[in-house]
């Protein structure tokens, strides 16, 4: 992150934010710098790209599924954006202990142990490594006597929206993102790669909670997409990884999404929608659109 913090020092915030008698490397001006920057960042990466997958990619039809919340997607972005900011606090302490150059980060490709071969070898060997520790740290938010004080909030969530992949309760939220601050203090990694894997993670968070159920043929029983997390939510104990599907089945809670079997959300509708339960728009029976006018989901058994 003293990427980051350089460019806005050199940019915006020492020339038109604080006085020039504060020195750049005073421990409190960074602390203040990183967590405006970091907000800053998390909010237009999540809202950015949240509505790119909205508007282009999400199937709007989804919302008229019976388990779809009244007002969900106001829902999930008020809670994201309550908790980003809290979760940015024990974020910013690693970032400026970063910063102070603690961790294994490098500025350029020639500090790396290998040169380049290293770089590209990092990319592999930080996806397999937060895949691990997340799957394990999820499992263990799923744990009966954890769940329902902090994951709950998030599985409330039925049929997400893209918006959904940033709504948790902020230490489940930090938890989660651990392994990505962890990594760099573990192993060796180019700064550049590491900010770009953190826009990679942001767009992947989003892109599993698109309800876009689009990957290759050969691709569908090894990488862990939107259909696998679908099933997730809506089956709550199955498919915990992030990016593959390898700890899942090694753990036992591989499922083959039900998207593959030819099932889908939208076979929900359709079927509701023949037997006149819910019109074309959403509405049930009743005129309620999403069949969620109290604003609470069908309950599932982990609730």
């Amino acid at each position: 992150m003293d990427l980051v913090l350089n460019v806005a020092d050199h940019y915006v915030l020492t020339p038109y934010v604080y006085p020039l008698s504060w020195p750049e490397d005073t421990a409190l001006r960074q602390i203040i710098s990183l967590l405006v920057v970091t907000n800053l960042g998390i909010a237009v990466l999540y809202l950015g790209l949240g509505w790119l997958s909205y508007q282009f990619i999400f199937d709007h039809n989804l919302m008229k599924h019976p388990q779809f919340l009244k007002n969900q997607v106001w829902l999930e972005i008020r809670h994201a954006m309550t908790s980003l900011p809290i979760i940015s606090i024990p974020t910013v302490a690693l970032f400026f202990i970063e910063v102070k150059g603690y961790s294994k980060l490098y500025d350029i490709v020639e500090e790396s142990p290998m040169d380049w071969p290293f770089v590209l070898f990092s990319i592999i060997s930080f996806v397999l490594f937060t895949d691990g520790c997340i799957y394990w740290i999820h499992r263990f938010l799923h744990h009966r006597c954890i769940y329902k004080h902090f994951h709950k909030k998030h599985h409330v969530l039925k049929i997400p929206t893209p918006f959904a992949s940033h709504a948790f309760h902020p230490l489940d939220g930090f938890l989660s993102s651990l392994p990505y601050h962890v990594y760099p203090f573990l192993f060796p990694l180019h700064k550049v790669l590491y900010l770009a894997l953190y826009i990679f993670v942001n767009i992947w968070t989003v892109s599993i909670h698109d309800g876009a159920y689009r990957m290759p043929g050969p691709l569908q029983e090894v990488v862990n997409g939107a259909a696998h997390h679908t099933d997730h939510h809506l089956c709550f104990n199955v498919n915990y990884g992030q990016y593959f599907t390898l700890w899942d089945r090694i753990g036992g809670s591989y499922k083959k999404p039900s998207v593959l079997e030819g099932k889908v959300p939208l076979d929900c509708i359709s079927r509701l929608t023949a037997e006149g339960k819910i019109s074309s728009n959403g509405a049930n029976a009743n005129g309620h659109t999403n069949g969620h006018d109290n604003g609470s989901g069908t309950k599932s058994k982990e609730e």
